[in-house]
């Protein structure tokens, strides 16, 4: 089965709520081996300009791949999951994401096009707390390899 191309412009559910939390920040940085302390330290962060401690740009992903997930597993979507690489991705911030944040993370699929055998599929991503302010957008392509 082929990816349906109707699902370009398709937006899907928000994720249910994700508490922001120090600790998940902390070890978010410790496992990608930053040592920046306002990751870690709240008075570090503040002296930033900062409320609390943020989490690194990256950390997006953690709030991101359930949501996204869902999306990409929509059995009328037609991905092979089996065929798909991670292509590209990037975060745009409008502010960093903080502990005490509690944010959702609502996917849209944006592009569907060939690259010769392979089809590349991009979604976007509004990370927004839940009193709807954006935080950031995730923009992901996966791509889903020719046999």
């Amino acid at each position: 089965m082929a990816i349906n191309r109707d699902y370009v412009g398709r937006t899907f559910a928000a994720s249910e709520p994700y508490e922001v939390s120090r600790v998940k920040i902390a070890e978010f940085a410790t496992a990608i081996g930053d040592p920046n302390p306002v990751y870690r330290d709240k008075a570090a962060a503040q002296e930033a300009g900062h409320r609390d401690v943020i989490a690194p740009p990256t950390f997006a992903i953690v709030i991101t791949m359930a949501a996204s997930g869902a999306a990409m597993a929509d059995p009328g979507l037609g991905l092979n999951y089996a065929m798909v690489v991670h292509g590209e991705q990037r975060f745009d911030y409008v502010r960093p994401l903080t502990a005490g944040d509690v944010v959702t993370a609502q996917p849209t699929i944006t592009e569907i096009r060939e690259a010769g055998r392979n089809v590349m599929l991009t979604t976007s991503t509004e990370i927004r707390t839940t009193a709807g302010e954006l935080v950031c957008t995730a923009v992901s392509t996966l791509v889903e390899r020719g046999g």
